[in-house]
């Protein structure tokens, strides 16, 4: 009788064996039993590919190759094992062989749909994007549902901004497959950059439905609540973020963010210290932290902050990242002007690149036809976008303006980017301007077709980089002259904005390098207000405010600051010490804004010899009550490193004269220009510090000096062109006209200087 052949069935015992351990985690027990396999059955391939597998989990690279190697000796078309080294190849960063293998399992197995989805991967990591895309491409082509494969074609897509396919490849994935939390994060990320906060809050909620404990979603999701003025549920994910991963620093320092932009201070600064603590080399944490001390004054060690802050943005922006202070920031801060230009410039070109993402192909413009030729009898179309069509500065000071516009000659559309807040202010300015569009439920590029469908001409940013602000639509150009004004004084930095709206004094010529627009300069006074049409009752003898309503004291000369304190620093209130040690029985009178920076003033000034209780704090008011009692005041002191601008409007309507001193920036010069525009500038503005410590005293130490003063200013504020609203917008009709003459003659965009007459801006160019 022959003798039986037993090995093989014991090589596959083994072998199954091997399995079980392995299936349990018992990686060295499995690898004895496969080898005990190999033993009974040398060519026993599928052994050989898995004890591959068990060293390739225990992290023994080499031995698992070696393994691979064998069982293609003994099956040279394995695709499995080409697949499973190519994945051992890929994992160690070796991706040409990784290529090289995947490609090989193709070879074996052309339905080996894994391979064509890896092969992807690693010519995706290699740079050979086209090629990866064809792989993800054949993997569906053969099975048209498959998640991976459709996850990665989703990823380059948004890679490359294209983000309505990637969006298609991600919903794909999510029809045919649960639990991957991947694909809703992605849509999330698509949403949030199309403006769709709703559905990228719907995404988030998916994830962390999938996996509660997700800390980088739930910062995600708290950063699209902040971003839509949601702040408590914003602070609420930040504090389950870092109570899930207390160690993430982001997470810290979005929560500092958000503590900041709901008035809790001090606990912004501690979570902004944890996040450094956690993560010294910190950019944002850093800059940011370095802002919020400056709204408290805590001026501890400021030169040295301000240094590293600098040199933390000279070495962003020499490496092409978006700098870590905004430049709304920047315009406050002692830095040089050139610097703030650049800080600007790089958020204008990362406003290109979010538009970028819309693929938009470029709008046709009006054609440069003169409005008022023989040709024409339209009328020049003006198109204004905010945010701040409501109870906020921008209208108080611009309400009336929007309807003064000379409706023969303009054509007013005011596109609102913010929802009816249900204020009087948002009411007045609907009813008045021609056009009033409500476009804050609408993705960006849908109001730049909006905009470019409505044949605007001139399209005026009011929001610059202010809180609101959407200037990617600015970015698409749906207007062929576009111009940034009053929202943000400073430059924008951008390419795609023509025109700065200032005047001469706050821009003047000789500092034009530091803006990328070019400068039109208004008659008198760039800033304009409403206070003759709305806040004229102010001027009303009868039912004014009494000192002691506020605890100052009737017998004390008092000055007033009612800046925000971010725009204080230690040379003038140290200047401010001075004075108030000058003058006798003085006193100097401050807003809480915010509060959290009283204590710490009172501090200082005691530091610097003056009694604390002169330092004399009230809160924040509304408007009108605001201008009515800054009248209770004797002098406003102005801030030089950023002016008072809509505050110095509010005191020099109120009757208050002030001292100010103009610097480089825009923002360090609006409180003259407007001194000026009542015809007393030289009375108000001084040239150093030491001549505004001294132009303070003097009219402090000289009763009838300060009072003739007052008298003057009280006497011109319904003639003055300060306060002469529909004066200012003829002018800015001028100039609106001349934009357009020099479009129209090929001339745009040129510097230009208004001036009241209009024979020199016929309407006809």
């Amino acid at each position: 009788m022959e003798a039986l052949h037993i090995q093989p069935s014991f090589a596959i015992a083994w072998s199954n064996l091997a399995g079980l351990f392995m299936e349990a985690g018992d990686l060295h027990r499995a690898a004895q039993h496969y080898k005990e396999a190999i033993r009974h059955k040398p060519t026993f391939a599928d052994a050989h590919l898995n004890l591959g597998n068990v060293y390739k989990a225990l992290g023994y690279s080499q031995e698992a190759i070696i393994c691979y190697e064998r069982a293609l000796q003994v099956r040279p078309d394995y695709a499995v094992a080409y697949g499973n080294m190519a994945s051992l190849y890929y994992e160690r960063g070796r991706l040409d062989l990784a290529v090289l293998h995947y490609k090989q399992a193709i070879n074996c197995d052309s339905g080996f749909l894994e391979a064509y989805n890896n092969l992807g991967n690693a010519l995706k990591d290699s740079g050979r994007v086209e090629d990866a895309i064809h792989c993800y491409r054949s993997c569906l082509a053969l099975q048209p549902n498959h998640p991976q494969a459709l996850t990665n074609l989703g990823n380059i897509y948004l890679e490359w901004n294209m983000l309505s396919a990637a969006a298609t490849c991600y919903k794909a994935t999510l029809a045919v497959t649960t639990g991957l939390s991947a694909p809703f994060s992605n849509l999330a990320v698509i949403y949030k950059q199309q403006g769709n906060y709703t559905d990228a809050i719907s995404c988030y909620n998916e994830v962390l439905h999938i996996d509660p404990l997700a800390a980088d979603v739930l910062v995600n999701r708290g950063n699209t609540f902040k971003e839509i003025g949601r702040v408590s549920e914003a602070i609420q994910d930040y504090i389950r973020a870092v109570t899930v991963r207390p160690t993430m620093a982001e997470a810290h320092a979005n929560l500092a963010s958000a503590y900041k932009d709901s008035g809790h201070v001090e606990a912004a600064i501690k979570s902004y210290k944890q996040a450094l603590l956690l993560r010294p080399d910190f950019p944002e944490a850093t800059c940011n932290l370095l802002h919020t001390l400056q709204c408290v004054c805590n001026w501890d060690d400021r030169e040295n902050k301000f240094t590293e802050v600098e040199a933390i943005i000279k070495r962003q922006i020499k490496m092409s990242v978006l700098p870590s202070v905004q430049p709304f920031h920047a315009i406050a801060y002692p830095i040089d002007p050139k610097l703030a230009l650049e800080i600007s410039r790089k958020y204008a070109a990362h406003c290109s690149l979010i538009a970028s993402r819309y693929g938009l192909p470029a709008f046709s413009h009006p054609p440069p036809l003169p409005i008022k030729s023989e040709s024409s009898c339209g009328r020049l179309r003006v198109g204004y976008v905010s945010s701040d069509f409501g109870n906020h500065p921008l209208s108080h000071l611009m309400g009336s303006v929007f309807g003064m516009h000379n409706r023969e000659n303009i054509e007013v559309f005011c596109y609102a980017l913010s929802q009816n807040d249900g204020t009087e202010w948002r009411q007045r300015i609907q009813s008045e301007a021609e056009h009033f569009i409500d476009v804050s439920s609408m993705s960006s590029d849908m109001i730049a077709r909006l905009i470019n469908e409505d044949k605007i001409h001139i399209l005026v940013n009011l929001n610059g980089y202010t809180k609101g602000a959407r200037n990617e639509i600015f970015a698409m150009q749906p207007a062929p002259i576009q111009v940034s004004y009053m929202g943000f004084p400073g430059t924008t930095g951008a390419s795609y904005i023509d025109y700065l709206v200032t005047d001469e004094f706050v821009s003047p010529t000789c500092y034009s390098h530091i803006y990328s627009e070019k400068l039109v300069h208004l008659p008198y006074c760039y800033f304009v207000n409403d206070y003759k049409q709305k806040n004229r009752d102010v001027l009303d003898p009868v039912c004014r405010h009494r000192r002691s309503d506020y605890g100052l004291p009737e017998d004390k000369f008092i000055f007033a600051c009612f800046n925000q304190l971010y725009k204080m620093d230690p040379e003038i209130f140290n200047t401010w010490c001075n004075i108030l040690k000058r003058v006798p029985n003085s006193a100097l009178w401050l807003l809480r804004f915010p509060a959290a920076g009283e204590t710490r003033l009172r501090a200082y000034a005691a530091a610097q010899g003056v009694d604390p209780n002169q330092i004399i704090f009230t809160d924040v008011a509304m408007k009108n009550e605001h201008i009515r009692r800054s009248a209770l005041a004797d002098l406003f002191l102005d801030t030089p490193l950023c002016n008072a601008h809509t505050t110095g409007t509010d005191v020099l309507w109120a009757g208050l004269p002030m001292v100010t001193l103009p610097l480089e920036k825009m923002a360090t010069r609006v409180a003259g220009s407007l001194c000026l525009a009542t015809g007393l500038g030289d009375e108000m503005i001084v040239n150093s510090m030491k001549e505004y410590e001294e132009r303070a005293v003097s009219l402090a130490m000289n009763p009838r000096k300060l009072q003739a003063l007052t008298n003057k200013l009280k006497a011109v504020r319904l003639t003055c062109p300060l306060f002469d609203t529909s004066r200012w917008v003829r002018n800015l009709d001028r100039a609106y006209f001349k934009m357009w003459n020099l479009y129209c003659s090929g001339r745009h965009p040129q510097p230009f200087k208004v001036t009241e007459s209009d024979t020199e801006f016929p309407f006809d160019g």
